[in-house]
């Protein structure tokens, strides 16, 4: 099996595992000190969150711990609630005072399949739920591990991470930011939990801090690739490949990296940050190939 095969296999069986995983966190059975679970509430987070993706945050999670040796069955965990922070923030852009999208994964969605306040409930409730599963005693991690987590977790989904990302990107459809303030929103939007996904990895295994830097480098550059990728697809892919609508930061006159330098600019960009990502990982040599493959799969990828 070649680089690309083996790869394309690992974020299936990465994808399916922790898949099932959210699939039985959700259920309909309370865990202790949760009263009920209502079901109209139960049913909007399950639809926000098992509805297909690649699950590449989590794969991150759980190809760097490998990577450094770390329990797989934690690192599974951490990215299940990962992915819970990532669903959220979709459910919640996509509500009509943010980016008011109808349809996500080619499925409906959540203020559409159920209300506009559903919607902002089961946001909150999955982002209160990652906390849980990071903390619970079935994370199998010594507590200095998960406080580790849970603190590099919350500095990266909120005011001065995902959150004030999202900020930055409502303000700039009324003041355009110039490139030092787009890189800034992204490097925030998109970038900050795809940086947790791979430090994350290297907490996991309880690894020295010069690891950890290095993997947080890693992430950093992968997190610039994927918007400027995502940023190249909202100007050349339809809506139906993308599963969701495209052409919308030109609609909104808002400014990317893509605009202001237009498209070999930012190929050729990517390109370059996939090397100096593959470079970070050289000191593990073969070990490092899968996720070496995930940064080419980050730059190249079709929707």
């Amino acid at each position: 099996m070649d680089r690309t095969s083996a790869f394309l296999a690992r974020l299936q069986d990465n994808a399916t595992r922790t898949e099932t995983l959210l699939s039985a966190l959700l259920s309909d059975v309370a865990f202790a000190d949760e009263i009920i679970r209502p079901g109209q509430l139960l049913a909007a987070m399950r639809h926000g969150v098992l509805n297909g993706g690649k699950r590449l945050r989590p794969f991150l999670v759980i190809e760097t711990a490998r990577l450094l040796g770390g329990d797989a069955a934690a690192a599974l965990r951490i990215g299940a609630a990962l992915e819970c922070i990532h669903c959220y923030s979709l459910v919640h852009d996509d509500l009509p005072a943010m980016d008011d999208d109808d349809v996500r994964r080619g499925q409906p969605t959540v203020h559409i399949a159920f209300t506009e306040a559903t919607a902002i409930l089961a946001g909150d409730s999955l982002l209160t739920f990652a906390f849980d599963i990071v903390a619970a005693p079935e994370t199998t991690l010594p507590d200095a591990q998960k406080l580790d987590l849970v603190l590099a977790l919350a500095r990266a989904a909120g005011i001065g991470g995902m959150a004030g990302g999202q900020m930055l990107d409502l303000a700039a459809e009324t003041t355009a930011p110039d490139e030092a303030g787009i890189v800034t929103l992204q490097a925030m939007k998109t970038g900050a939990l795809i940086r947790f996904a791979c430090e994350s990895g290297a907490i996991v295994a309880g690894a020295p801090v010069e690891d950890r830097l290095r993997l947080r480098q890693f992430g950093e550059k992968i997190g610039l690739a994927f918007q400027l990728a995502d940023d190249l697809l909202d100007l050349t892919a339809d809506a139906q490949t993308m599963g969701k609508a495209t052409g919308k930061d030109q609609g909104r006159g808002k400014q990317t990296l893509v605009s202001l330098h237009g498209q070999d600019w930012a190929r050729s960009t990517l390109s370059r940050l996939i090397d100096e990502a593959s470079v970070l990982l050289l000191p593990y040599g073969d070990g490092s190939d899968i996720l070496i493959e995930a940064a080419h799969f980050v730059a190249n990828r079709r929707n």
